[in-house]
């Protein structure tokens, strides 16, 4: 298996002439780094957020797109034209990477992992794979076994986000192959699920055009997710969408309406909105709102317990570029009340040096952010300011 040596272990050891022969010792130490390469393309100084919260490089992975975690704290990333499947382990606990492992390759578009039991799953644009006893087996993993193929194979919003949901099956969405279209095969623009053997395959979802990031509420167990709102409606038109379902068999309106109440301009004629899900909170235009989580660590202040952390992508065809940050929803109860940029500056004067993709809660409540534009994870905690004198 490949084993990639974090450019970010090379930062050890001081600074100045006078330590040059400590840093030469460092740099051998650690093959393939040097002090030039950390964190190459990485510009985490540029990162704002509110008071008390840091963000620092935890791996370099390239292409790093949906993430999982073991028990173990093995944690697994997906990608998309990579084809890869990554193993990133923290092995003294420092949070900070110390070895990232390749576990599958030549895969296509294996954006969606999800770990359950020993096992990895894994999925492609048209198949779930798992690969059991993964994390005994990390640099000589087994065959894997193909669990469903049934999907279809449009690589247009093929690739895929999967997660296991408290009713223990595995959600898996399929994407509209299309900016904007209709389709007599219902399992397209839909969420779909199945039992952990790939068995009992059903749509749970409708009218969902894209959704690359879900989650369930801790204590209502509901499902939550984002979606991305169609192109060529103009700059500010229609947003992505936070959606909740409660329930199975909702339709939240696609390809007819978007956002909450916007007909389309072709396919909405005779139609409703009225008849479909709405949003319980309207995104930002284009923003390509993919991961997103409840926090539910305990390491943040508690105004942001349960609360919804979203990464935005980034718009690619909007006037004005949007997006590339870390956004908050804020809820209480079932209502968001408020939408607010957390974690920005992978933008700055219209170029972006970064694209988040996934956001995840470690169990010591630090948050990890995905990026594929830059090829890495970040690490964002918190420690509270110290009082003003």
């Amino acid at each position: 298996m490949n084993r990639i040596v974090p450019e970010d272990r090379c930062r050890k050891g001081a600074f100045g002439m006078k330590f040059l022969v400590l840093i030469i010792l460092v740099v051998f130490s650690f093959p393939g780094c040097s002090p030039a390469l950390n964190q190459k393309g990485i510009h985490l100084d540029r990162i704002e957020m509110p008071p008390g919260f840091r963000i620092s490089l935890y791996a370099r992975v390239p292409g790093a797109r949906s993430m999982a975690l073991g028990p173990g704290g093995i944690l697994f990333v997906g990608t998309r034209g990579e084809g890869v499947v990554y193993a990133v382990l923290d092995h003294d606990g420092d949070h900070l990477a110390d070895e990232v492992v390749t576990v599958a390759k030549g895969l296509r578009m294996p954006n969606g992992v999800a770990y359950r039991q020993g096992a990895l799953y894994v999925a492609e644009v048209s198949r779930v794979l798992r690969y059991d006893g993964i994390e005994k087996n990390l640099r000589n993993p087994p065959d894997p076994r193909v669990i469903n193929e049934s999907f279809p194979t449009d690589a247009h919003h093929g690739w895929k986000y999967i997660a296991f949901g408290p009713d223990d099956r595995l959600y898996v969405p399929v994407g509209a192959p299309c900016n904007v279209c209709e389709r007599e095969d219902r399992r397209y623009a839909s969420i779909m699920h199945m039992k952990p053997d790939g068995t009992g395959l059903e749509i749970f979802a409708e009218g969902v055009r894209n959704t690359v990031g879900f989650d369930w509420h801790g204590r209502t167990k509901e499902l939550w997710f984002t979606d991305n709102g169609r192109d060529w409606m103009g700059d500010n038109r229609p947003p992505d969408e936070l959606n909740r379902a409660p329930e199975k068999g909702l339709h939240f309106g696609f390809p007819y309406c978007h956002g909450d109440g916007i007909p389309d301009p072709g396919y909405g004629k005779g139609k409703s909105c009225e008849a479909y899900v709405p949003p319980v909170r309207e995104l930002g235009p284009h923003v390509a709102a993919l991961g997103m989580k409840f926090y539910t660590g305990r390491m943040f202040p508690a105004e942001y317990r349960d609360q919804v952390f979203i990464a935005e992508h980034g718009s690619w065809n909007r006037t004005v570029p949007i997006g590339y940050r870390i956004t908050m929803v804020r809820l209480e109860g079932n209502r968001a009340v408020e939408y607010r940029v957390f974690a920005w500056g992978w933008l700055r004067q219209d170029r972006a040096w970064g694209r988040p993709v996934d956001v995840l809660v470690m169990p010591d409540g630090a948050l990890l952010v995905s990026d594929d534009r830059a090829g890495a994870v970040y690490r964002i905690d918190y420690e509270p300011p110290e009082p003003a004198q």
